[in-house]
């Protein structure tokens, strides 16, 4: 059983930066891989990316969002940067026993985070 609770949403404007943090349980995290996702309203939970022993990246954030982990703190992070309107969203973090394949579909994750709200202004 692994708990997660992200951490670190708000208020940003177009160009800037944000650092979301996923804090998790458990004693066997490093054997999981964490994904992040985003929900816009009224619309499909979407994959951003994954790490494992690689990093994954969506197209749609690729060269913009840095995920990295530190198992020692049972922490993800997700750094945004050059944040865009069509970036907002609630963010989930994501923890899945699929390890040797990349996952993008959120049936896949087994745990998940309660979500924290990214809000990007133009």
């Amino acid at each position: 059983q692994v708990q997660l609770v992200e951490s670190g949403g708000g208020l940003v404007q177009a160009g800037g930066s944000l650092r979301l943090s996923c804090a998790a349980s458990g004693r066997t995290f490093s054997s999981y891989a964490m994904g992040w996702f985003r929900q816009a309203p009224g619309k499909e939970r979407e994959f951003v990316g994954r790490i494992n022993w690689n990093r994954y990246y969506a197209d749609s954030v690729k060269g913009r969002f840095t995920i990295s982990r530190d198992n020692a703190k049972n922490t993800v992070y997700l750094q945004m940067n050059s944040l865009k309107p069509e970036d907002t969203a609630v963010y989930y973090c994501a923890a899945t026993t699929i390890l040797n394949i990349v996952t993008m579909d959120p049936n896949e994750y087994d745990y998940w985070g309660q979500g924290t709200q990214v809000t990007v202004s133009s």
